[in-house]
Order: structure tokens, then sequence, then C-alpha cells
């Protein structure tokens, strides 16, 4: 048997305990994402991980959000007034996007 209690040994970083951890499962990573030879840098890229999967998640509330709202809500007055075309004429969804004129989409990308 090897001799494991060498200080040089590193010892694996243990993610059992952490939140959002569920039996029967336990901590599953199937890909091995999180296996690392020195359990420090482990540890750091968990919590990285962790960090831009809830940046992730707020994205998707936001993009649910944005698509949800112009059901129930539409902004007075025109979009183009050179197209005589209102906020009102353009529908949800993806069939918007197809009315938006040229000109709004580079308004879009300038100051986005």
């Amino acid at each position: 048997a090897n001799y494991t209690d060498s200080p040089l040994r590193a010892e694996a970083a243990d993610f059992s305990k952490e939140l959002g951890v569920t039996p029967p499962l336990g901590f599953w990573d199937p890909l091995g994402f999180s296996k690392f030879e020195d359990a420090e840098l482990a540890k750091l890229q968990f919590k990285r991980r962790r960090i831009v999967e809830i940046q992730h998640g707020r994205v998707a509330m936001l993009a649910c959000i944005g698509y949800i709202v112009p059901e129930y809500f539409r902004w007075p007055g025109l979009c183009s007034p050179s197209m005589n075309l209102a906020f009102t004429d353009i529908p949800n969804g993806l069939k918007g996007a197809a009315m938006v004129p040229l000109a709004g989409w580079l308004q879009i990308i300038t100051f986005v």
C-alpha cells in the first residue's frame, strides 16, 4: 500500500457537502470538470463555475421577462416615424425582429 499520510500527497477536493448536492446522486460530475491535481485549483474552479451558473441563470430570467412583458405593455408612440411604424404594430417574439427597420438595429447594436 502507498503511504497516504505524506504531506506531499495532495488531498482531493471534497464537494460532497456543497449546497445543491442531493441524494442519491451526491456530487454529480460525469465529465470530470472538477478533477484537478491541485485541490486549491479545484476549489477555485468550482467556485468560478458556480458564479458563472448564477450569472447565466440571471440572464435567462431577464430573457424570459423580456419575452413576457411585451404581451402586457407596449411603449406609446412611433418606433420609426419615417415609416409610420408604431410600437404597437410590432409583434412579439421573433416575428418582431423582422419588423424593426435597419436603422433601429443599428441603434441597438451601437448603444448596447
